[in-house]
């Protein structure tokens, strides 16, 4: 299993993020809670967890 995360923009267009994959959840998980500011600043409003291609969940990146 490989887990990553997509992102999204306000409108629901996908933007470029850093293609990382974790081994676990709870790696792509810390990774996420440690530069989810960045990933706003380049425009994401969206984060997406998906472990192969399966979608795990969708959370906003709004303060």
């Amino acid at each position: 299993m490989t887990w990553s995360w997509r992102y999204e923009a306000e409108d629901g267009k996908p933007i470029s993020g850093p293609n990382e994959a974790f081994s676990s959840q709870a790696d792509a998980e810390s990774y996420l809670g440690q530069t989810w500011k960045d990933r706003v600043a380049d425009g994401a409003n969206t984060a997406i967890l998906v472990e192969d291609d399966r979608v795990e969940y969708r959370m906003s990146l709004e303060a």
